[in-house]
This record gives structure tokens, sequence and C-alpha cells, in this order.
């Protein structure tokens, strides 16, 4: 059995017991049940919700909008703190939806590691690869899981297969199911040489645990039939001989990804995955900065803004940043230094999540993950200091690929829909652009499902009916270059020009042919689709 990966001798204890993480999938692959037996193994929560419970069992844990309870899919990344087995879990539920996306790409830069979650029916999907390429520009470490084994699967070795060829990423199997669809009986943990049973009675059973000795122990018969006994030797030594090994520094390195088996929603394989980010999961990560990288077992403490939510509590207007801690040992009633304003703030009222719930954070180390209610001072990509003028880097603003004007219901509310749309924009949940001529403004969106939340969202935190209409422009693009020839190009361009929420000048777009002009006629300007939220 391998060694946990090596600490930094100088980690404390409290941060090396760390294991931050993101959950990433398609749609409908398991992600949120998944997520649910993570927080009752945690003991965390008493009873799983499950998604496609009816009534109160539908509630799940890591899904607070109403829009995501009444449909059952995540459109918010949500944070959830738990120990298990004498390590403190810090697990970002990330959007499977693919209109949602951008909510992941930046979760996917606060956390340390990933877990890829596939359907063993349907393998890669379109959306497991873009998130997949995410993680590989940061080099994430990926631990994989194959869910739905109780339901009719493909063949284990064409999965892995799929892996190592869409995903260009080796695959070493840490279990290996016994039988597929109504045959699926458990999984024979290769790690530790032993046979796990499923409970198929009860969804919240831990699985039957059987030592054995090899595959070659006459004990295996007892409990599999002869059959399926066969052929997992059968498959298990070619396994052995075809796939590489399980290898910390690869796994680290994101080159490997170790694959368990299981079933969610049965409660079976969730145990054993676990086990895994315990023992191969990375501890906290150094952050990327400037002017200098943040390391974890520095003494002062520093964290940076990677998402802003508003209004989870509905009795009360309030808006949480979510802070990853990047450095030290956070203590509640720090004064802590907002890099952007230059100005203290003292953090008197931090939380720990579970999902929409929360409770008061008396501490917090590298690693971990804490909300801070604030009325609007903090941003995505905000850092925090004891005093440094550092600014974490690489949180990404994606230009949005479609742009609808917004108007309010009654025209007579039109300064609250700006209000409720600046929010938003903070929030990241859109982009809010004010035309430099005319009235109104125009929000763009990465998929169309987000004009139906955000219409929901200001309905029912403003009680301000919406309505979105086709706008004529099809992109935008943020205006860089030196202040002259910026000044310049917007003057010539008026009817084009935007600002989004912070001030800065976008350029709005009909045609791919408005970018090439520009490009011809204005060489000292350049029209980007991302902008890095570091202010």
């Amino acid at each position: 059995m391998l060694d946990t990966p090596s600490n930094r001798p100088e980690l404390p204890p409290e941060i090396a017991r760390r294991r931050t993480f993101a959950i990433i999938s398609h749609p409908d692959a398991g992600k949120t049940t998944l997520t649910e037996k993570f927080l009752l193994y945690g003991g965390a929560i008493q009873m799983a919700g499950q998604v496609r419970a009816k009534g109160e069992a539908r509630r799940t844990r890591s899904d607070f909008m109403k829009m995501e309870q009444d449909r059952g899919i995540s459109v918010s990344a949500s944070a959830m703190s738990f120990d298990y087995n004498g390590f403190r879990f810090n697990l970002v539920d990330t959007p499977g939806h693919s209109d949602f996306s951008e909510d992941t790409y930046r979760t996917l830069t606060a956390v340390d590691a990933a877990v890829m979650v596939i359907d063993g029916a349907k393998g890669v999907e379109s959306q497991t690869q873009k998130l997949f390429e995410v993680c590989r520009l940061r080099d994430l470490p990926i631990l994989t899981f194959c869910n739905k084994m109780d339901r009719e699967s493909r063949d284990v070795f064409d999965i892995i297969d799929e892996i190592q060829e869409n995903l260009a990423i080796d695959v070493t199997p840490a279990s290996w199911p016994i039988g597929v669809g109504r045959d699926f009986l458990g999984c024979y943990d290769l790690a530790r040489d032993r046979l796990e049973l499923m409970d198929r009675a009860d969804r919240n059973k831990v699985a039957q645990t059987i030592e054995i000795k090899g595959l070659d122990d006459p004990l295996l018969e007892q409990h599999i039939p002869a059959d399926l006994a066969a052929k997992l030797r059968e498959d298990v030594e070619m396994a052995r001989e075809l796939l590489p090994p399980l290898d910390a520094k690869a796994m680290a390195e994101g080159t490997l990804t170790p694959i368990w088996f299981g079933s969610a929603i049965n409660s079976f394989g969730v145990k054993e995955l676990m086990d895994g980010i315990a023992q191969f999961g990375p501890e906290p990560q150094p952050q990327r900065a400037d002017p200098r990288q943040i390391m974890p077992e520095e003494t002062k403490v520093s964290g940076f803004v990677f998402k802003v939510q508003a209004n989870m509590d509905p009795k009360h207007r309030d808006r949480v940043a979510f802070l990853r801690m990047a450095s030290g040992h956070f203590k509640r009633g720090m004064k802590l230094t907002h890099v952007r304003s230059k100005k203290p703030m003292a953090i008197s009222n931090p939380v720990l999540f579970l999902a929409a719930d929360r409770e008061l954070a008396e501490e917090a180390w590298a690693g971990d993950i804490i909300g801070i209610p604030n009325h609007g001072q903090l941003r995505i990509g905000d850092t925090l200091t004891e005093g440094e003028a550092l600014r974490v880097t690489g949180i990404p603003s994606f230009a949005p690929e479609l742009l609808q004007s917004c108007r309010a219901g009654d025209p007579l509310k039109a300064k609250h829909l700006d209000k409720a749309l600046m929010q938003f924009a903070e929030e990241g949940a859109a982009k809010v652009f004010k035309p430099v001529i005319g009235s109104g403004f125009i929000v763009g969106v990465v998929g169309a499902l987000q004009f139906e939340v955000l219409a929901s969202r200001i309905e029912l935190e403003y009680s301000l009916p919406v309505r979105f209409e086709p706008s004529q422009f099809t992109s935008a693009r943020w205006v860089h270059g030196p202040k002259e020839a910026v000044e310049k190009f917007a003057n010539a361009n008026k009817g084009h020009m935007a600002e989004d929420n912070d001030g800065d000048p976008v350029y709005m777009t009909r045609l791919q042919w408005d970018i090439d002009r520009i490009a011809r006629d204005y060489p000292d300007v350049t029209l980007s689709a991302t902008k890095e939220m570091m202010v």
C-alpha cells in the first residue's frame, strides 16, 4: 500500500490534515447524491436527501436555491466543511449544468484537487471533458468515481480506455466492480485486498467488508457466485498487467487518476473514495499571487474571495463572500487589510458552511473556506491579508456568449433593477453592461438557463418582475491598451461601447467582422474575451 504523499515538514498538523476539493461532473451523473453521502459519512447529516425523492426528502443540503430544489439541478457552487477520520474535508459542490460553468471555473481556483464523477453507462460526456480541461490548466490532481454501477453500465475496460483516450490521463483502478446492473454485488478493493459487498436493502447503510487473503482465497466463492469470482480474477489480473500502479507523485502532478467504482444512491463505494481523498488527496497548496507566491505554512493570515452569494438566507438581505484561506491561522475578530481598498476590515462574524446552513467560525486554517457576511465591500478576486499588499491571481471572468437587454416590468422601479443587476454582477452570476448611448442594461450570460435563474431571483428577492429581450449585440469584449488609444477608439465607436460593473470599457459586437475590423484599424487596442478578476 502506498504512503501518503510526503508532507512538507514545516506544515502545521492542522493545515496538513485539510483536504479541499471540488466535485465535477456532467449533469445527472449523480454528483449531488455523492455529496450527500459524503456528508452522511462525515457525520454532518443524519439522513441523505435524495435529489430525485419527493417532498421534504428532496431538500438536498447542497442545493439551497428555490430553483435548484424545484428542478433537482445544481446552479450555484456551495461549500461544506466536515471532519472525517481525523481529516478536515472542505468540499465544494459545483454546478454540473454547462450554463453555469463560469461559477465552476472560478471554484476550481480555490481547491487543491477535484473528484470527477462519471456515469457508468455514459462514460466521459461533454461537460466532464470541458471541466477536466480547466483542471488540467491548473494541474489539479483528479480522483475519479464511476457511479451508477447498479444500473446497466458499460464494460469497465471500455470506460477506462475512454477516460485515457478522451482526457489523455493515465488511469489506475483503486477498486474493481463485481458484476454490473442487477448483478452488481460490490467491489474488490485492490489496494487492501478485500471484498466490499453492497447492501441493496438500506441505502444509508455502510457496506459489508470481508477481509480475504487475495483473490485466490477460497472464501471468495462463499460470498459471490463462481462465475463472477472467475471473471473478477481474470479482469483484475489483466488490469494489473495493462494499467499503471497507483503512484502518488503522478497523481499529485495530475497525470494519473485513481478510479473507484460504486453506486452513490446505494451508499456504495463512497467510503472507499473518501479514504482515497484522505490518503492521496493533496494538503493545502501554495497560491499564485502578485508579487509573490503565498505558502500555506506562513504564519500571517491571507485569503482570497472566489465567490459571492447574495440572499442565501431570504430573511436577511445579506451578501456572503466565500474566502479560501491561503495561509496562516485565522481567529474570529481579526482585522485584515482589504488589499484593493487598502482599508482594514474586522472579520467579526465569519461562518463555516454546510450549504445553506452556517455556524460561527471561531477559527480557520489555510485550506479552509469561510464565509464573510458583508454589504458589498468584497468582490470576486479580492485578497485579504495581515497588511502585505498581495493579490491572488488567476481568477477568470469570461466574455458572455448570450446578450439580452433587461427591463423592469414596472418602469417606476428601474432604480431597483439597477441595484439588483449590480448585485448579480458582483456575485459573478451575470455580466452587466451599461451602454454609453441609450438607457437600460445589457445582461450577458454563458448559458440561456441563467436568464431564467436571474428573472426568478430578481422577482423572489426584490419583488420585481423583469423581462429579458433580444439585443442587437451577440458578444462583448474587454478593451485594453494605452489610455489615449482606448479613448480614441471609444469615441469613434460610441454605438458599440459600454461599461461593465467595475467601470471598465467593453466593446459590444454584432458580427465577427466587428472584431476583425478593430484588429485591422486599431493595432494599439486589444479586445479580450477574458478579464482577470484581480483588482
